[in-house]
């Protein structure tokens, strides 16, 4: 069964500094029907103008991943770390008993546009943690790279949940297959671009949620001439 959100149906926000569309129920938007999937409970696609962010904020008990589009993203927080996050990178944050960071832009010329995403987590009040991990771009293109999985893993940042994100970049007319099985459930985002996914269309800014589905077929669509499709993909339990 598949059921779809389409890009316009999500929440927006336009701060000037921030622009940011929220697939689930975030700050002023409130929607009932859409507070999560499963223990998927943030997807924002967030714009930050040049020298601008988010100031210093607390968290608890939540896996929290960025994951940046374009430009950099600056981070601080109360462990010790001071970052910069780019392109094929990702970063996870277990906030878990409680942490204090910030985030701004890393640039004073351009834009950063980057996803921000939480997962609640399995177990709760665990000691904070946080990892940043870089990649190739080859390795999404065209195929699955792993992002994040709760059992550890190299290249891959370790989450506190049963559940496991990936990303993949797609050329025009190329398909990937996932197998998920009648007792898992996924999440599929389109970042940009245009696919099918199990012969439904979708394009960017659109999401599925997927159960009761042996395999995920996801087909980039051809009349994109050389623009490539890009999606992230949660299973979920």
């Amino acid at each position: 069964m598949l059921t779809i959100r389409k890009s316009n149906d999500r929440g927006h926000a336009d701060h000037g500094w921030l622009n940011s569309h929220h697939t689930f129920s975030f700050a002023n938007y409130s929607d009932p029907s859409h507070m999560g999937y499963r223990s998927l409970r943030v997807i924002n696609e967030d714009r930050v103008a040049e020298g601008r962010g988010f100031g210093a904020h607390a968290h608890r008990d939540m896996e929290i991943l960025s994951y940046v589009l374009s430009g950099k993203l600056a981070h601080k927080d109360s462990m010790g770390h001071t970052e910069f996050l780019g392109p094929n990178e990702i970063q996870k944050m277990s906030a878990g008993s409680g942490v204090v960071h910030s985030e701004f832009n890393g640039s004073d010329t351009e834009p950063v546009h980057f996803f921000q995403i939480w997962i609640e987590p399995k177990t709760r009040g665990t000691a904070p943690a946080y990892e940043q991990l870089k990649f190739d771009a080859q390795e999404k293109h065209n195929r699955f790279k792993l992002l994040a999985s709760p059992t550890p893993t190299p290249g891959a940042a370790t989450l506190n949940q049963d559940a496991t994100v990936s990303v993949a970049e797609l050329e025009p007319g190329r398909s990937l297959a996932y197998d998920l099985g009648d007792s898992r459930h996924a999440w599929l985002h389109v970042v940009r671009g245009e696919v099918s996914v199990n012969g439904k269309p979708l394009s960017t800014g659109d999401s599925v949620a997927i159960e009761q589905e042996q395999k995920i077929e996801i087909v980039a669509n051809v009349s994109q001439a050389t623009q490539t499709s890009e999606i992230l993909l949660f299973d979920l339990n």
